[in-house]
């Protein structure tokens, strides 16, 4: 009897989830180092700009923590929209938030095609990918 996995994920879902953490958490570091810029050069209210910058930041963690579940990475779609939206306040980050979100959808997509693959190796025969 195979052992059931919690709200949907899949056992193989490993490398999907790797890729997108790693670029939630790396945007949770410069989205979290936005903030002191959003104060002091875009001229932002403290409050908002805390609001803004590490309420975005600490959502960027919290869902790379959720991401063995499949709605989490809706939420990690609306982050990027989130990011790019910080733009409003200091326009550099328009440029910041489509980076990231360039590199959220290459990791997420990347991520589904290789695990894609790795499914299919799986039930081709022993897993391992067909030799050159």
């Amino acid at each position: 009897m195979s052992e059931a996995t919690p709200h949907d994920a899949t056992p193989y879902d490993a490398t999907l989830r790797r890729m997108c953490a790693a670029m939630l958490l790396l945007q949770a570091i410069v989205v979290g180092l936005s903030t002191p810029v959003l104060i002091h050069v875009a001229d932002v209210g403290r409050s908002t700009a805390l609001m803004c910058g590490l309420g975005i930041a600490g959502l960027c963690v919290v869902v790379a923590g959720l991401l063995r579940m499949r709605w989490a990475y809706w939420l990690g779609h609306l982050l990027q929209f989130a990011t790019i939206a910080l733009g409003f306040f200091e326009p550099s980050m328009f440029a910041v938030g489509g980076l990231f979100a360039l590199l959220w959808f290459t990791a997420y997509l990347l991520g589904r095609r290789i695990e894609d693959d790795r499914t299919r190796w799986a039930a081709e025969g022993d897993g391992s990918p067909p030799p050159d």
